[in-house]
């Protein structure tokens, strides 16, 4: 079995731990012809790295990716593409305390109570370090998009810090790239800036809510019943470790509306159907409608935390445990170019579904 590989066509299997001597990804399945370069893909993964503000774990990694098969004079050949990124600034004497210990709230424990081995040096395989290889991956994806469908745009950005929520009202996309929040709207960042320090300076952490939208997506990605394009974005964020829930357009709202406040009225338009609202989040069906993809998903609070915790040993007994080292007092922030990352993957890999399937044929509305 393989299970750490995603996707159907377009196929991203990540490899390494947190604390080991490098983490990558093997992308199979790119197009041939594609543009792609060690510098394209070093701009994404410079948005995740680490230490890059207080409001991060002060880990300091270059997440230096290295291409080292399926490109040659700057194009994919269409065989696989081995990424790598070594780890040059781990500490695992941090972690001698959760040798024996198990954190609440981490996967230390299923990992034990499944392999009956486990990597505590930095959680290994279930620290959010492994998500520098899908960003890297996802760079190859947005090469590949860029190639294929140019007017395809995936933007991230964080709506919710705890219970302090970003006003929609006040959304400016210019903003994103300017605060450390990744956040729409100035006046929430800020106040986040003040809970975030509050939390980590006591030693805890906080959760977030993570949306990612893709525009320019054409119609009639996915396919029904078992290949919907929502059933993969759904499986797609919530493989992202620290992830809890994940809602597609109006998502868990929706059940709170009536049938007339939930659909999306349609009228006739130049280039096709325009829509009067996005409930639907851009998908009906499991097949994508030509509105924005939008995706939400929920990532819990950072599991080390410098506050004593209740637990047990590996032999049955009752501990305390504080976990040291260097942690994101808020996981969400780096999520951003993560989740952004997987909407890549899977908005490429229905793409080259689709065209496998129907050629691109589309049924034809309005005159013809």
């Amino acid at each position: 079995m393989s299970l750490n590989t995603f996707g159907h066509l377009f196929r991203v299997t990540t490899w390494g731990e947190s604390h080991g001597p490098a983490l990558g990804a093997t992308v199979d399945g790119c197009p041939p012809g594609v543009a792609v370069s060690e510098a394209m893909l070093q701009h994404w993964l410079d948005r995740r790295k680490p230490g890059q503000s207080k409001y991060t774990t002060q880990r300091k990694e270059p997440d230096a990716v290295r291409i080292l098969s399926g490109v040659y004079e700057g194009v994919t050949t269409g065989t696989p593409i081995q990424l790598m990124i070594e780890n040059t600034d781990q500490r695992s004497k941090d972690y001698g305390d959760i040798a024996e210990k198990f954190r609440p709230g981490h996967a230390d424990i299923t990992y034990w109570q499944k392999y009956g081995i486990r990597d505590p040096r930095g959680g290994g395989r279930s620290s959010a370090r492994e998500t520098a290889a899908r960003v890297a991956a996802g760079g190859i994806a947005r090469e590949a998009l860029k190639a294929l469908t140019p007017g395809v745009k995936i933007t991230g950005y964080m709506v919710q810090m705890g219970q302090l929520r970003a006003d929609r009202d006040r959304f400016d996309m210019a903003e994103v790239e300017r605060n450390p929040f990744w956040s729409p709207d100035a006046s929430a960042a800020a106040i986040w800036a003040e809970h975030l320090d509050e939390l980590r300076k006591s030693g805890n952490s906080v959760g977030a809510v993570v949306e990612v939208v893709a525009s320019g997506v054409p119609a009639g990605l996915g396919a029904p019943i078992y290949g919907k394009l929502d059933t993969d974005l759904a499986a797609a964020m919530m493989s992202i470790n620290a992830v809890k829930g994940v809602e597609i357009g109006a998502g868990m709202a929706a059940a709170e509306l009536t049938g007339v406040e939930n659909a999306d009225e349609m009228f006739p338009g130049r280039g096709g159907p325009v829509y009067s609202s996005n409930h639907a989040g851009g998908i009906l069906g499991g097949i994508s409608t030509g509105q924005d993809v939008v995706v939400r998903f929920a990532v819990k609070p950072t599991s080390s935390i410098l506050t004593p915790r209740k637990t047990i040993t590996r032999g049955g007994e009752a501990a305390e445990i504080i976990t040291k080292g260097r942690h994101d007092p808020c996981v969400g922030i780096r999520a951003v170019p993560v989740g952004e990352a997987m909407m890549a993957c899977v908005i490429l890999d229905h793409l080259l579904l689709d065209r496998g399937q129907t050629g691109g044929v589309r049924g034809p509305i309005g005159a013809r």
